[in-house]
């Protein structure tokens, strides 16, 4: 951690001591001093989100002045925030809100949409949200002239796909989904939501074993960053609705996203009872392949309500 990281996080938990009745709690191995594994706050959707990246070591931690940088949130159903199948609006923006003060060059917003793009964005409410930031930065696309094919060095199944031409000239990629059920893969978090940013994710479910392309996908597009709004959480029904929501009223960080995963999976409900980490077959291959940690119990969860 930078001295500028650092003194940022110094200054953003002072704040919060400062303010009155938020709560932390801390577990797992990590040392107050040291930055956690994972940060999970209870709060308000923008809010949380700005105080779960403080507390995995500040936005600037992952964005660095000129980076170009693309948010990967969940909007591809034309249903609101309430439903569940969609990133909270309120999470999108912040996120783009703490790129900009971290000096990002380019901010993209994007997803390939599973309904019609318009009313997706539209209904989602994430368009203009972002725009209310800057204008033109949030999109669907879906046109064949956005991708580029790319190979998958180390994949196991899946060796190639056509990639967003934004994701690969990206600096840094944020994932920034929605915690939801998801009928094929159990439950879509950050590994998950990488779909959503190649051309041709049909032959993950129809050529490909879709836990196997998940994990092989995350080679090339592991997010440097994941937030997942657990602020509303769609148990059942996933990934388009209707189902059981709950409101926990949470955002998770970390800088790793199967860690964050992990910890989404364990924290909730799913389909009416718990389940572990080692259940969703993408997070333990992702694990056994070293693209990140499920272990959370040997992990350092800080955890604050703001």
């Amino acid at each position: 951690m930078n001295r500028r990281a650092f003194l940022q996080w110094q200054a953003g938990w002072l704040a919060a001591l400062a303010a009155g009745p938020a709560l932390f709690s801390f577990s797992g191995p990590a040392l107050a001093a040291d930055l956690p594994d994972i940060g999970v706050v209870k709060g308000s959707p923008g809010p949380a989100t700005r105080a779960a990246v403080d507390l995995v070591g500040g936005i600037s931690r992952f964005v660095k002045p000129g980076q170009k940088v693309v948010i990967k949130p969940n909007m591809s159903f034309a249903r609101g925030p309430e439903s569940a199948t969609n990133t909270h609006p309120e999470v999108v923006r912040e996120l783009v809100v703490l790129c900009k003060e971290a000096g990002a060059s380019r901010i993209r917003v994007l997803d390939h949409s599973l309904q019609d793009p318009e009313q997706a964005l539209n209904r989602s409410g994430i368009r203009d949200a972002c725009d209310g930031v800057e204008a033109g930065i949030c999109h669907h696309l879906m046109s064949a002239s956005f991708y580029q094919e790319a190979d998958i060095s180390g994949g196991v199944q899946m060796l190639r796909n056509n990639f967003m031409r934004d994701v690969l000239e990206a600096d840094v990629i944020i994932a920034a989904p929605v915690a939801k059920s998801h009928s094929g893969a159990g439950v879509s978090l950050s590994l998950k939501g990488q779909m959503g940013l190649i051309q041709d994710r049909g032959s993950m479910h129809s050529r490909y074993d879709l836990s196997t392309s998940i994990v092989d996908l995350n080679l090339r597009l592991k997010p440097d960053l994941a937030v997942i709004d657990a602020t509303r959480v769609l148990t059942t029904g996933g990934p388009g609705g209707p189902g059981k929501v709950i409101a926990p009223g949470e955002v998770i960080a970390s800088a790793d996203p199967v860690a964050a995963d992990a910890l989404a999976v364990a924290s909730y409900e799913w389909y009416g009872q718990k389940l572990q980490p080692r259940q969703v077959a993408y997070i333990r291959l992702a694990h056994e392949r070293g693209l990140g940690r499920m272990d959370i119990e040997n992990l350092g969860t800080r955890r604050a309500t703001v």
